[in-house]
């Protein structure tokens, strides 16, 4: 079976982002925190046999991309006070081998790293790897990986090495996500660790706004003497990070951006586009928060949605649930109409939460349900919590709970959540069920 590259990210490394190292200082980076927390969840829900990961402070190599070779690599923050914040993670040799050599087959030089600092000890951890690994070991990502440094090789031999990595994936049958650690420019104010310089800001900019567009292969048209100038460490892992994911049509989706230090700090994934009716819901909610009024439905749509339908939307932050809002049966003139009005009511409407904001749709990960017919049924027996959700209704109170929810495992959790919502006692025997089908876009 071949190998797939599930999704990329770029994340910053700041140890200040990490709570047992920045303490109260955490709250100015907090849109960098919730990033990261969203980047790991992500990860998690991808579910891969490995991550890859290009960090610009591993051991350094002059004449070729350093590959950390050892069973296992191991480290800690102490040098930033936190010694308590500790992890091991287990290399995947056999992925790394095949890396240095697909690397070698394109041109591009290698140089293999092993041995550490301490007798019988795997390199150790660099900050610009353990704090991304301290969000994903939090979201309880638990797989293998595999860690180079970077090398002042030309832009196009990084980007070649990412075609290696993407080369070795695919004919190891392994799952991976392919991570750039780097932060953007260290010259963005006066008194930034760097010094300032007004190109950082610059830099940034043009950065950010290639990663918001979905275009980052347009870096490698920045001006080299701009690049010196922002004093940055994350351009050459992404360049590694664009050739891993250039055949695989997966898109960058910026999360967040700020520099609170002087420094510039983002979060992006890249992963595959999104659904015609996730993108319609996104962007119908985003719409109304800027303008206050519904987008007007499209008049043309894929031919698979030109029905009506009950439709619910579930939007969720870094895995927690942030408002859910359906229609059973269809309530609006068409399929289109019927998303982008629950989708907007989930994001404003949910009485559980505040509404959203616009600064958190990069935040939001999306699905839409788009429901079949409802059918009765005369007993649990009829029932199946992973297949079919439930409708349960007594008088005029009706209670619904969606299928193969996290979770809910059983006919009678299902039920019993379902009568909850509707305020029925689930031992009530008058009750009347239905179950039904779903279509799931995330």
């Amino acid at each position: 079976m071949a190998g797939e590259i599930l999704m990329g990210a770029l994340a910053p490394h700041p140890p200040i982002v990490v709570p047992e190292v920045g303490g109260r200082e955490v709250r100015k980076v907090a849109a960098t925190q919730e990033a990261l927390r969203v980047l790991g969840h992500r990860v998690a829900k991808a579910g891969p046999d490995v991550l890859v990961m290009f960090s610009p402070h591993a051991p350094y190599a002059r004449e070729g991309i350093p590959l950390l070779e050892a069973p296992v690599l191991e480290g800690d923050l102490g040098m930033f006070g936190a010694p308590e914040v500790r992890m091991e993670w287990q290399v995947d040799g056999e992925l790394l081998a095949a890396i240095g050599e697909e690397a070698r087959a394109r041109g591009v030089p290698t140089v293999r790293l092993g041995g550490g600092r301490r007798a019988g000890a795997g390199p150790l951890l660099d900050h610009g790897l353990a704090v991304p690994l301290y969000y994903l070991r939090e979201a309880g990502v638990s797989c293998s990986l595999v860690a180079t440094g970077i090398s002042l090789l030309e832009w196009e031999d990084l980007v070649q090495f990412g075609r290696a990595v993407a080369a070795a994936v695919a004919s190891s049958g392994r799952r991976a996500v392919v991570i750039a650690s780097g932060d953007l420019s260290h010259r963005l104010t006066p008194g930034a660790p760097a010094g300032y310089d007004p190109a950082g800001r610059e830099f940034d900019g043009r950065v950010v706004a290639a990663l918001r567009e979905g275009d980052a292969a347009r870096l490698l048209a920045l001006d080299e003497e701009l690049v010196d100038r922002a004093g940055e460490c994350g351009l050459r892992p992404l360049f590694m990070l664009t050739g891993a994911v250039e055949e695989t049509g997966l898109r960058p989706r910026l999360i967040s951006y700020e520099g609170p230090f002087g420094v510039g700090y983002a979060v992006a994934t890249w992963m595959p586009p999104p659904s015609w009716p996730v993108r319609l819901a996104l962007e119908s909610l985003a719409h109304y928060l800027e303008h206050g009024v519904p987008v007007e439905a499209p008049r043309e749509v894929p031919r698979e949605f030109g029905r009506r339908a009950g439709v619910f939307v579930s939007l969720h932050k870094a895995g927690e649930l942030r408002g859910c809002i359906g229609t059973v049966e269809p309530a609006r003139a068409s399929l289109a109409e019927e998303i982008i009005y629950n989708a907007i009511s989930a994001g404003t409407r949910d009485p559980r939460f505040p509404p959203v904001t616009p600064e958190e749709i990069p935040y939001l990960d999306c699905s839409v349900d788009i429901l079949g017919e409802p059918e009765p049924v005369e007993g649990y027996g009829q029932l199946d919590p992973s297949r079919y959700g439930v409708i349960v209704r007594k008088g005029w109170r009706t209670g619904l709970l969606l299928p193969d929810l996290e979770g809910v495992d059983t006919v009678e959790q299902q039920v019993a959540i379902a009568c909850q919502k509707a305020g029925i006692r689930p031992q009530d025997r008058e009750v009347e069920l239905f179950r039904f089908t779903v279509t799931r876009y995330h």
